[in-house]
């Protein structure tokens, strides 16, 4: 267990002279560069009012959290950085890389994934700390705490609190949000980011061994652990009378030995990201949202599976089952009921060979495309589709044409994807003419 890492300091001395860091400080200058830098690449791909839609908010809230949120945590020695909320960003930033490589195959573009990406770990992160929130109702609005001290208290993510679970409704909504103004497939994104959500679930797990939480019941394996004094599974078991009053070796005793829940799950998560990826290639995935759909179905299970081991959650509604149990029953039917709808979607086109051109097109944009006939692009299979990723039919026999909006292909048969203005990508450059 390591609940802080290290400590921000809250001024940086710079030439003998000393800012502050958080506030209206040094870190406030960087992110609005960094912002604006983020709103203009998106802008010239999608323009201004998607990159404002998309990326408004989200900027907007780090840039709150700069302003007010890290001066309210500082505790003296700085702002404190936890394990937790370390493994957090961790986990964000390797399912957003593992989305891109994916999003790349499947006609995603990267500031695509990176927009999305965002949209759903905010969104994420605020129902799996509301979910929390509301379970854990004591905590927060105990008697004599004054609302400064419950708000300051429910906005600390990064000392730990979050239910998996609860961040489904909110990405889900953001996700659909999202591809309906981007016109984009829904299921097919499902499938993009599917892996990449259980890559950020492994080593969010991490950081719940870390701060404590989630934590499994006494054991005697020879791989349990002991967390120390304070911690959530000390505190648990010292309210239990299960600790020694006095231990033999003197001192505050450590918890008995549990099992180490957090990781165990963190190891499930990362099994079952790897299946998924294996998965896309395989005939489970013929058809546009199955991916997810497997994901739906394979983590509810061993959720329930792992709940058996964790002693954190009580009861609920009155059954034997804790919380995340009862939502696991639920996320099985919803997996039921997808695996239903995309059994009666068109499965996907077959893969094309190695030789193959795919042009995608973008959202916006005209193209114009004609089959080719010269000796040079005798065996290459041409293959486009618009933003959607629906194939466009063409017309056999004639030479491929095609033109991007901003008219700068000239006189070259495929745009290269060199400008950022085009109409449409290429997966890969015609051959030279």
């Amino acid at each position: 267990m390591l609940s802080t890492l290290f400590h921000i300091p809250t001024r940086i001395t710079l030439g003998g002279v000393s800012l502050p860091l958080a506030g209206f400080g040094v870190l406030m200058v960087v992110w609005g560069i960094a912002a604006v830098v983020m709103l203009k690449r998106t802008a010239t791909v999608h323009g201004w009012r998607a990159a404002i839609e998309t990326l408004g908010l989200p900027l907007a809230i780090v840039a709150a959290a700069i302003l007010w949120l890290m001066p309210a945590l500082d505790d003296g020695q700085g702002v404190p950085v936890r394990g937790y909320g370390a493994m957090l960003l961790l986990a964000a930033t390797a399912g957003a890389w593992l989305s891109i490589v994916r999003g790349r195959r499947m006609g995603f573009d990267a500031d695509t994934i990176l927009a999305l990406g965002m949209e759903i770990f905010l969104w994420g992160i605020v129902g799996a700390r509301l979910f929390y929130v509301i379970e854990y109702h004591d905590q927060f609005f105990a008697a004599g705490r004054t609302w400064p001290e419950t708000i300051g208290a429910v906005l600390n993510v990064a000392a730990g609190g979050l239910v998996v679970f609860g961040s489904l409704p909110t990405a889900a909504l953001a996700t659909w949000r999202f591809a309906s103004r981007r016109g984009l497939s829904l299921p097919r994104l499902a499938d993009c980011v599917a892996p990449g959500l259980l890559v950020g679930l492994a080593i969010g797990r991490i950081g719940c061994f870390l701060n404590g939480c989630c934590y499994g019941g006494p054991c005697d394996l020879p791989w349990a652990v002991q967390f120390p004094p304070e911690s959530p599974p000390w505190l648990d078991q010292f309210s239990r009378g299960l600790l020694p009053a006095t231990p033999a070796t003197g001192g505050i005793p450590w918890s008995l030995p549990v099992h180490p829940a957090q990781l165990y799950a963190a190891i499930d998560a990362a099994v079952l990201a790897t299946l998924l990826c294996a998965a896309s290639a395989t005939p489970l995935a013929r058809r546009d949202g199955q991916v997810f759909a497997l994901a739906l179905t394979l983590h509810p299970i061993s959720r329930l599976l792992l709940e058996a081991i964790r002693v954190d959650e009580p009861p609920a509604l009155g059954t034997p089952l804790s919380i995340s149990q009862l939502v696991s029953l639920v996320l099985l039917a919803l997996a039921a009921t997808l695996w239903w709808w995309t059994s009666r979607q068109p499965p996907r086109p077959r893969p094309l060979p190695r030789d193959s051109l795919t042009i995608r097109c973008r959202e916006h944009g005209p193209l114009v495309v004609e089959m080719p006939t010269d000796e040079q692009f005798q065996g290459l299979c041409l293959r486009v589709t618009d933003h959607r990723g629906e194939a466009f039919p063409l017309p056999a026999g004639k030479r491929a044409v095609a033109l991007c909006r901003c008219g700068q292909t000239q006189n070259r048969p495929f745009c290269d994807g060199s400008h950022k203005s085009c109409g449409f990508e290429a997966a890969d450059r015609a051959p030279p003419g």
